[in-house]
């Protein structure tokens, strides 16, 4: 899409497309965004086809829901993401306890090549599905799944394979718009039960128990652990929208920040000045210690750490497309003329593309160096209409405090327990694997090195093992069995 624009021209941000037999428009143009988002917001929705690409797996709830029925689910949710709720870093902590125990070391303190990017799906799906509904479904360490031997539970190990099947016929489906229903998988129909069956099992439990007899379950420093089954079996007792609502949740919370994460050290790896100076910053605020006290409001005074996700999300852009449709004949403010400067009649049904991986890659926005990883662009620099990891307006994501804190907990644990990071995937351009989200279409192929005050940490908490596969090229291997 970004090429497609710039061949145009580079001062083209709107045009008009046909897919099939009908038209759409294409527009970057942040005042066009800012309008769709805001200021004519009651003139758009989403679209109908994600409602239908989406439904046979998350079934009706507030990501893919329309009009009144969005605005039921936004108020039934919208609550329950308040902050306090959010910020439970003990729930980081247990699961990220379990990703570093997956990874080998070598003799010498560095770890084997491994790729880190299924290691961060899996994190994110145990920490997604632990805040959702009480329980991790474990797949990072099934060992610890206490599920396993009741044989009249769902199958909670092969969680995550249905769920990434499901998304990526949902994709293929997407692609084709409203032409989706053309792409037919007949294992369709079997991902999607899988993954609702396991919910279903959660939600029965929950309906099942007396409310007022159960003990308030406690995070290891002593708050109230936060479920979000608990808060809004509180206000709905239909199995059905229970289910649809959590699996809305968590199709919005655990691939892109599982993105995000790989991601972020996909360019640590490869700009060790950006590493050196974050790690520096880590240090300052948080001491080398593992152990060390961390908490989401720390997290404020950590600068350079807000600029490195925020760049990192500009630059590949972990959601790359938006959307929405136009509920009444309306009209966009710019794109029209000669110029380009004139308002767009937009007719009611018109479906409105938003390639945010483009308008994030606009020169004459970001300046010469756009094509450049360079966290130092957002010192001072304010959000605007021009960059929207997290959409805008009234369907803003909810969840983007819980992403941005899971994402930066993680990184500053990690940089705390590793001082260096080496690419062990070599030179070459990027390689994007575009789903629903965008992911790194290679992996994230490093070796890390423990740094001396953590090994005695990582030893006693994760029985850390020293590996003779390095040399052998076995450690990746290892690793890519774990998704």
């Amino acid at each position: 899409m970004h090429e497609t624009l710039n061949s145009i021209g580079k001062n083209v941000h709107t045009i008009k497309a046909s897919i099939f037999d009908y038209d759409l428009i294409i527009t970057r143009d942040p005042e066009n965004v800012k309008a769709m988002f805001a200021v004519q917001s009651q003139d758009f929705d989403i679209g109908l086809h994600r409602e239908k690409c989406f439904k046979s797996l998350l079934g009706s709830g507030v990501m893919t829901n329309r009009q009144e029925k969005w605005k039921h689910s936004r108020s039934m949710i919208r609550p329950q993401f308040a902050r306090d709720n959010v910020a439970d870093v003990d729930l980081f902590q247990r699961h990220l306890e379990d990703l570093l125990a997956k990874i080998p070391m070598s003799e010498d303190s560095w770890t084997c090549k491994v790729d880190l990017s299924p290691m961060f799906f899996n994190f994110t799906l145990d920490t997604a599905t632990e805040f959702l509904v009480g329980q991790s479904v474990h797949v990072q360490n099934p060992a610890k799944n206490p599920l396993r031997w009741d044989f009249g539970a769902p199958d909670l190990a092969s969680f995550g394979h249905h769920l990434d099947e499901a998304k990526r016929i949902i994709d293929r489906r997407g692609a084709m718009a409203k032409y989706g229903w053309l792409v037919r998988d007949k294992s369709f129909p079997e991902h999607c039960k899988a993954v609702q069956t396991v919910i279903d099992y959660f939600v029965k439990q929950k309906l099942d128990s007396c409310l007022d007899d159960e003990k308030v379950v406690e995070t290891p420093s002593g708050k109230p652990r936060f479920v979000l089954l608990d808060e809004l079996a509180k206000e709905c007792t239909d199995p059905v929208e229970l289910r649809c609502e959590l699996l809305n949740v968590l199709h919005a919370s655990r691939d892109t920040t599982a993105s995000l994460l790989g991601w972020s050290f996909y360019f640590l790896a490869r700009y060790p000045e950006v590493f050196a100076r974050l790690r520096r910053e880590i240090l300052d605020n948080f001491t080398d210690s593992p152990t060390s006290e961390i908490t989401d409001t720390d997290f404020r005074a950590c600068h350079y750490l807000q600029y490195v996700l925020n760049e990192t999300i500009r630059f590949v852009g972990i959601v790359p497309m938006n959307e929405r449709a136009a509920v009444r004949d309306t009209t966009l403010p710019r794109g029209g003329g000669f110029d380009g400067q004139s308002p767009v009649f937009v007719p009611k049904g018109t479906q409105v593309l938003i390639p945010t991986y483009s308008m994030q890659h606009r020169e004459d926005i970001w300046g010469p160096d756009v094509e450049e990883f360079k966290p130092e662009r957002w010192q001072g620099r304010k959000f605007g209409w021009d960059f929207i990891p997290f959409g805008g307006g009234t369907r803003q994501c909810l969840g983007q405090q819980f992403a941005r804190t899971e994402a930066m907990y993680v990184i500053a644990r990690m940089l705390q327990i590793f001082d260096k990071i080496e690419n062990m995937e070599g030179p070459g351009p990027i390689k994007m694997h575009h789903t629903i989200e965008n992911r790194s279409g290679s992996g994230v192929q490093v070796r890390l090195h423990l740094a001396s005050p953590a090994f005695g940490y990582c030893q006693k908490q994760h029985d850390l093992k020293l590996s003779d596969e390095c040399d052998m090229g076995l450690g990746a291997d290892r690793a890519e069995q774990v998704a």
